[in-house]
């Protein structure tokens, strides 16, 4: 008996088209055959698949927020806040997306975490390069964090010209100056290799800009727009430091890195930190 009837709702006028001569335009678009086999499990452990899957998943959402923020950074040297505004907005639901991809690990148990843990070997996620570059662009510069890098040239490329760069808040410091706020000169042409020093002559600017009667100002809104990003970056740091609290109490982190007690230091940092300071004077 034949099979080859043809299905009843495949013949309709608004069937797809679904013949292809390759593979699909959307494979060719997405590559998701290259994503959905980039899983290299090294465990027995079931529970080592959402680890791997979902750290590989906080690697593309840190390239997409990278691209927002050196395409914001781009518009401000520009003085072109409208395109950088935007971009800015786009990597708001970004770092909500980031930030709720700690879900699925916040609840392991340190047994559960255990039993691949050994599977990292000495790999840990301060070895992230993306997320270094996230980094460098917030103004958290530092020339060791290179280092692991070196014997990946591409990659020690990207970062160390990404060091020397003006970060976000470099480049919206510039815009200010160019509109006739007073930030100090040693501010603007400072060591962009090293990390950003709040100034008290910048918490002040902060606090004027602020004061104005104006709060829809284009200043005043750009502000905000940094102080959010920066409220997300600090909430992704302590999700980070929750979740390894639970899975690994104050252990010695993985690629000898010192774990909780590191995390902890990280979440206690402010970015941008004269928007911060500068709302107690205004």
């Amino acid at each position: 008996m034949s099979t080859n009837h043809p299905d009843p709702e495949a013949t309709g006028a608004d069937t797809p088209y679904l013949d292809f001569a390759g593979t699909t335009p959307y494979e060719d678009y997405v590559q998701a055959d290259v994503l959905t086999h980039l899983q290299h499990l090294r465990s027995d452990d079931p529970g080592e698949m959402v680890f791997l899957v979902t750290t590989q998943v906080m690697e593309l959402w840190f390239t997409v927020i990278v691209h927002e923020w050196e395409t914001a950074t781009r518009a401000l040297r520009e003085d072109r806040i409208p395109v950088a505004r935007d971009a800015l907005k786009r990597s708001l639901r970004e770092l909500e997306a980031l930030n709720d991809s700690w879900r699925p690990l916040a609840g392991l148990t340190p047994a559960q975490f255990n039993s691949y843990r050994g599977s990292l070997g000495e790999g840990s996620g301060f070895q992230s390069a993306m997320y270094r570059r996230m980094e460098f662009l917030l103004g958290d510069k530092s020339a060791s964090m290179l280092v692991p890098h070196r014997g990946a040239p591409r990659v020690y490329a990207e970062l160390e010209k990404a060091l020397g760069e003006p970060s976000l808040y470099d480049e919206t410091l510039a815009l200010l100056a160019r509109r006739g706020y007073a930030i100090p000169e040693a501010v603007i042409t400072r060591d962009l290799t090293q990390r950003y020093v709040p100034s008290p002559e910048v918490e002040a600017v902060w606090a004027q800009i602020y004061g104005s009667e104006d709060q829809n100002d284009e200043l005043v809104r750009l502000g905000e727009l940094l102080t959010d990003v920066g409220e997300l970056v600090w909430r992704w740091r302590n999700d980070h430091l929750v979740a390894t609290r639970r899975a690994m109490g104050s252990k010695t982190g993985t690629g000898g890195s010192a774990g909780v007690a590191w995390l902890e230091k990280r979440a206690t940092k402010n970015v941008f930190p004269e928007l911060w300071t500068a709302r107690s004077h205004v």
